[in-house]
């Protein structure tokens, strides 16, 4: 079973950047589809964006499209997000997450989840 540890949460103004990394131990990434979800105080978590497990196709939620970017590097067993143009709206915990199954991880029924960490968008 994978194990995954996100990191690269923070406080940002509005309208700056931040890049998580969700580090997986004990397995390889390689045939898991990868995504991240975020949870607002108060609200739901929700889903924010996954790759495939080839890597050649991401979706996004509607909020976030074409201001984040998840990326995947095998080799170094790493999927980042790449967050640009941050809103407060954004800020919540961020969990990363694995499945075999990429509609499974949209789904928030994955397998395997992180921790989480911290982002707050300030105005």
């Amino acid at each position: 079973q994978v194990q995954l540890v996100e990191s690269g949460g923070g406080l940002v103004q509005a309208g700056g950047s931040l890049r998580l990394s969700c580090a997986a131990s004990g397995r390889t990434v390689s045939v898991y589809a990868m995504g991240w979800f975020r949870q607002a105080p108060g609200k739901e978590r929700e889903f924010v964006a996954v790759i495939t497990v080839s890597g050649a196709t991401t979706y996004y939620a509607d909020s976030v499209k074409g201001r984040f970017t998840i990326s995947r590097d095998n080799a170094k067993n790493t999927v980042y997000l790449q967050m640009n143009s941050l809103k407060p709206e954004d800020t919540g915990v961020y969990y990363c997450a694995a499945d075999q199954g990429w509609r499974r991880v949209v789904a928030g029924t994955a397998d395997v989840w992180g921790q989480g960490t911290q982002v707050t968008v300030f105005s």
